[in-house]
């Protein structure tokens, strides 16, 4: 399937998110949580030492400010934001 154009105000609601699998959740969901699980001590060093990418400390990143910057950078035409 090819791009399709998306409007401004499109872009404004739904850019950087695609919904839940699980929940089916058009919605970005807001986590309010500020520190996460990690699945091994290795896969926490791995993440502080930037070798992974995921989420360790709600000040650093969390998911709905991933989507947030993702949203911004695709209404500002960029390809990423901080």
């Amino acid at each position: 399937m090819g791009a399709t154009f998306k409007h401004f105000e499109t872009k404004q609601v739904h850019a950087g998110h695609t919904p839940d699998i699980a929940t089916n959740s058009r919605a970005v969901p807001v986590y309010q949580t500020t520190s996460y699980t990690f699945n091994s001590s290795e896969h926490g060093a791995n993440l502080f030492a930037l070798k992974e990418f995921g989420n360790i400390y709600s000040r650093i990143m969390n998911p709905t400010n991933d989507v947030f910057e993702k949203r911004i950078a695709e209404l500002e035409g960029g390809v990423a934001a901080l």
